[in-house]
């Protein structure tokens, strides 16, 4: 067998291992990071929102326009709402009512989540990725901490950055109040910094309701492509800890990054598997039919790919909803 086959097999079987050995399974009831019980076939449900449709370009789409995608359509859980003029409920609230029917009626072993991905606002990588050119910064200066006069290992907001993380604070909470959209039940965040700061920025001071606060959870599989590029190698646990302490860290998350690599940089496969992985965790251990995710670009396209969904690439800071049906494999 040619050797980068072996070599690009057992890195894939090694991330998978490595995942399924933290998660080892305890005597306790299961929690979100305890190995899955089971494992889901996935696919995107199509007919609902503008950016599965072939004909929406994702080039020009903008997030914070058309109800975040919303189709206008009807259900058929439309007649449980009522007739009443006064009482008319929004898109979203229909399409919710949908959700919940979809899930009540559902056989066993099959789900539907609403994913929210959200990719981080612009960090200092970007912007040394714009400077240099991709293929300089794929061939040199990915590998490096910095340029002497910015840092971009485990990289952090810019400005910039921050600016489009308030602008979808400014947004989720137009879509939590006169559109009516669902906030999310649980709240995962990659545990690379610029995830950290644009999911603070993003949830932070929103009108939520009580029984669905902001508490994320940082999920180590949620993080970018792995490997070589130091802005993807992320910092400590007791660092992560200690920016964000009220937020839980998942267990096994170890105290430093055993995952990324310096020679080997992460293939879409291998990303593909542990998105896989972490599918069937949220899908195993959590009931919450509307998820937020703030996660990467690479990781994003992997969920895309996972779920079947067209390819859609979204610049800093942008966000999509990805409608989802898992079935688990008997």
């Amino acid at each position: 067998m040619p050797r980068p086959f072996v070599y690009v097999s057992a890195v894939l079987l090694g991330i998978v291992a490595f995942w399924y050995l933290l998660a080892a399974p305890s005597d306790e009831s299961p929690t979100m990071g305890s190995a899955p019980a089971a494992t889901f076939d996935y696919q995107s449900v199509t007919g609902f929102f503008q950016q599965d449709d072939p004909n929406t370009d994702p080039e020009s789409y903008d997030y914070s326009k058309n109800n975040f995608g919303l189709i206008d359509r009807s259900y058929e859980t439309d007649d449980q709402l009522g007739n009443d003029p006064g009482k008319q409920s929004t898109q979203w609230q229909r399409f919710e009512t949908y959700l919940r029917h979809l899930n009540a009626e559902a056989s066993s072993g099959t789900h539907y989540k609403l994913i929210i991905a959200g990719r981080h606002g612009q960090g200092f990588h970007n912007v040394a990725e714009v400077f240099y050119g991709t293929k300089a910064w794929d061939d040199y200066w990915a590998a490096l901490d910095g340029n002497g006069t910015i840092t971009w290992s485990d990289a952090h907001l810019t400005d910039l950055g921050k600016e489009q993380a308030l602008e979808a604070n400014a947004f989720w909470g137009q879509q939590l109040g006169w559109a009516g959209m669902p906030a999310p039940a649980s709240y995962y965040v990659s545990p690379l910094y610029r995830c950290l700061q644009t999911a603070n920025l993003t949830f932070s001071g929103l009108k939520l309701p009580k029984e669905k606060p902001f508490s994320p959870t940082v999920k180590e599989m949620l993080r970018e492509v792995m490997g070589v590029h130091t802005c993807d190698r992320r910092s400590t646990r007791g660092y992560i800890h200690d920016a964000f302490p009220d937020w839980a860290i998942e267990p096994g998350f170890a105290e430093g990054d055993e995952l990324w690599r310096a020679d080997h940089r992460e293939t879409w496969d291998e990303h593909d598997v542990r998105t896989k992985v972490l599918l069937d965790d949220v899908f195993n251990n959590d009931e919450s039919i509307v998820v937020s995710f703030t996660a990467h670009s690479g990781a994003i396209a992997s969920l895309l790919r996972v779920t079947g969904h067209r390819i859609f690439k979204l610049p800093t800071g942008s966000l999509i909803p990805v409608f989802v049906k898992g079935v688990k494999r008997s």
